[in-house]
């Protein structure tokens, strides 16, 4: 938030000491502060941007006066200069601040009665001199000496980027990744933020380059770019980009001639940050330009994929079962159960192939059949390893199986420290049997590196629904599998009888096959059923309702904790009943404790539920883990949280990692199951009414589900089978390899 602008003929100069800190927003600056004036009696209200403002700190303003209706006088600063405080008492208030992390009011005063107005002399020029204070050891004086530095580092970069409009949350990460050659890069080439900093993307450098004088058709800008769009469009989930429609994306974006596009793509092609893949099969029907653009970390991933899974599918298994029908006739035996058709093709497939798909809705049976599989594993001593993308999904898996399970990054033992996955193609999986469960939200870079250390050995079940909702990150794995034919899969399709007693099942085959999921109940039948739809077009209505069914109806008629069991849903961000107002909404209906810290517009309570949003490979922290903050520490900027056990540590600069998780989007719901899920569902969502993402809400509620809203919405959702189309070729490249295989076994 800027103040307006200001006249010159209105400006006034105000220089005084700040006594306290009302309000600072770190993200950008934002400040509201109470000033000692010298001749004034009453503390004046500053407000505008200050950059890690510290009471003590002498500040000389240039701003105007105005009258706010609440909070009466203020002082709104245009533009300002800071200085360190000059009197003892200023020097104590500077020092006590917590500008320094461990170097309290206590400690601040005892170093000041020793050196009076020296002190900062001092502390800039004599640091050894503190030794003669006591309780201040070495230690203590390195701690004051680096944040001292840091301190004036950091200052002389947030004013540069301040006056190219960057904000001071952005500023402290930029000085955190380039120390004191902040400023230099960003002067020769503001662009190299983008790739290196997360939060500061193309937008933000782009904005800094104008002002530092870069032109539009500028090589550097365009390159950058069309490296910025790829990504954009990773993050829609696509592999790779048409030629022709990324060229045109890239000249409307960026404001340049397609031949200044072209000319740009070449060269970071040429630098092999992207590769250009010509798809034309038949010369006789070429077709000009007809090429894919990937980065290369895609094209690398989407390559090696296809040649581990075919090298998978020719290797010698360790398990040689001779009579297949004995066995499965064994394990039916010994586990007491009668399989189905599809389930003995699913178990024979196992035994018999080196890579399978299995697949299928709730209640189908895939759990039975997983372990089937691993009863006759284990019967011949062979080692066996269960895994997920998530650690709610692979601790469901273990609970169900069994058998132990983990994420497959813990799977594959990632290090940051270490500087990656551990288990590779040097440092392979040790197992005779490997299954993936939730295999549809696997993206092609996890898929690699899954295969990369999955022995030649192994036999690789990949289980999953294919009707979710694909990957969040790039790629289509597990439907490109299925499309390319070369890896037998089995869907199962049957509803067992235990499962016919859920609605939620019934509904969830229901909608799935393009059928509301309504039918007319008997009211003892409703009493107990566990799906639910509130009919409610009003959005202010369905926010309302969403509010009282956590808070108070489901808690006091299913004994659900509101915060543990119950997750709301929904469709989309924004919006009276997107996942932002909600949030916000649920949050103030459910954690109303004091301790709080502002982000932006966001407000973090102690207490609250929140979700990381992106893979935090340095924490073991990954996109959608879910996690409760357990408190702040103002004084070193830190916030400590739980998740599932774990306790992580966040800087105030890192907390754009997480949010508030009262209500999350569908898509980040993968994987997870809840006791309650809560689903809003309205026509202004009209863009995401498709039937994958309600059909993957809906299984997302192990014991209720209430959707909440319009009944012609929900119809054009479960209507509605078309899926947006994510450019990926990987099922032709699987194909492509299984037909040399085919020739080169001819040749032979």
């Amino acid at each position: 938030m800027q103040p307006p602008y200001v006249n010159d003929s209105t400006i006034s100069r105000l220089t005084g000491q700040i006594e306290r800190i009302t309000f600072a927003n770190e993200e950008n600056g934002y400040t509201i502060a109470k000033v000692k004036i010298p001749g004034r009696k009453e503390l004046v209200t500053v407000v505008g941007t200050l950059m890690t403002p510290m009471p003590g700190e002498i500040i000389e303003m240039k701003g105007h006066w105005s009258e706010h209706p609440r909070f009466g006088e203020q002082f709104r600063i245009v533009e300002y200069n800071s200085k360190v405080p000059a009197t003892i008492y200023g020097i104590k208030k500077y020092l006590g601040s917590g500008l320094i992390p461990g170097l309290g009011p206590k400690i601040a005063e005892r170093i000041v009665s020793y050196f009076g107005e020296e002190t900062l002399d001092v502390i800039e020029g004599d640091l050894p001199r503190l030794r003669t204070v006591p309780g201040v050891g070495k230690k203590r004086i390195e701690k004051i000496k680096n944040a001292w530095d840091e301190q004036r580092e950091i200052r002389k970069v947030m004013l540069f980027l301040q006056s190219h409009g960057v904000s001071s949350g952005y500023a402290t990460k930029i000085f955190r990744h380039y120390g004191k050659n902040a400023i230099s890069i960003v002067t020769q080439n503001p662009y190299q933020m983008a790739t290196d900093i997360y939060g500061i993307g193309f937008v933000t450098a782009d904005g800094i380059a104008a002002k530092i004088g870069i032109e539009k058709d500028n090589p550097l800008r365009v390159a950058a770019g069309i490296l910025y769009i790829l990504n954009q469009l990773a993050d829609e989930g696509h592999v790779y980009f048409p030629y022709e429609p990324l060229v045109q994306k890239c000249k409307e974006i960026l404001l340049v001639e397609r031949e200044i596009v072209v000319t740009a793509m070449g060269t970071i092609a040429a630098e092999e940050r992207i590769v250009i893949e010509d798809l034309n099969e038949d010369l006789d029907n070429f077709v000009a330009n007809h090429k894919a653009v990937y980065l290369s970390i895609f094209h690398l991933c989407e390559t090696r994929i296809s040649s581990k899974l075919s090298a998978l599918l020719s290797a010698y298994g360790t398990l040689k079962i001779k009579n297949t029908p004995q066995t499965i006739t064994w394990v039916q035996k010994h586990l007491s159960l009668k399989l189905a058709p599809r389930q003995i093709q699913a178990v024979n497939f196992s035994l018999t192939h080196k890579v399978m798909v299995l697949t299928g809705g709730p209640g189908t049976g895939k759990t039975t059949i997983l372990n089937t599989i691993l009863k006759i594993f284990q019967r011949f001593n062979a080692d066996c390893l269960l895994a997920a993308p998530t650690g709610r999904a692979a601790k469901r898996m273990a609970e169900t199986t069994g058998h132990p399970a983990k994420t497959i990054h813990r799977l594959l033992e990632y290090s940051f420290a270490k500087g990656g996955f551990q288990k590779n193609g040097e440092n392979p999986l040790r197992c005779e049997l490997l299954i993936i469960d939730e295999a549809s939200m696997i993206d092609t870079l996890l898929f690699h590196h899954l295969l990369k250390a999955v022995p030649l050995n192994a036999v690789l079940i990949l289980v999953g629904d294919i009707h979710q909702l694909p990957s969040v990150g790039p790629g289509n794995v597990l439907a490109d599998i299925i499309q390319s034919r070369v890896v037998p899969v089995v869907e199962l399709n049957q509803i067992f009888r235990q499962a016919k007693q859920s609605r939620i099942i019934i509904n969830a085959h229901r909608i799935n096959q393009g059928i509301l999921p309504f039918e007319r109940l008997s009211v003892e039948k409703a009493e107990q059923s566990d799906f639910f739809f509130i009919e409610q077009d009003d959005p202010e209505r369905v926010l309302n309702i969403i509010i009282t069914l956590v808070t108070e109806r489901i808690p006091k008629r299913f004994g659900l904790n509101p915060l543990e069991d119950i997750q709301v849903l929904a469709p989309m961000h924004r919006g009276i009943v997107g996942a932002g107002n909600l949030n916000r909404r649920l949050q103030a209906a459910l954690n109303q404790r004091d301790q709080e810290i502002h982000r932006g517009d966001r407000i973090l309570r102690v207490g609250d539920k929140i979700m990381q949003i992106r893979n935090n490979y340095d924490r073991e922290v990954f996109n959608g883990d879910i996690g409760r903050i357990l408190q702040f520490n103002l004084e070193e900027k830190q916030v400590l949280t739980d998740f599932e056990g774990r306790k992580i540590m966040y800087d105030f600069a890192d907390l754009d990692e997480i949010v508030l998780a009262y209500a999350v989007s569908v898509h980040k719901s993968q994987g997870s199951e809840y006791s309650a899920v809560v689903i809003p569902i309205l026509t202004q969502h009209y863009l995401l009414l498709q039937r994958n993402l309600i059909y993957t809400a809906v299984t997302r509620g192990r014991r209720l589900v209430v959707l909440v809203g319009s009944r012609k919405a929900l119809a054009i959702a479960v209507k509605n089978n078309k899926t947006e189309k994510r450019y990926t070729y990987l099922w032709h490249r699987l194909r492509e390899k299984s037909v040399q295989g085919l020739k080169s076994e001819y040749r032979k």
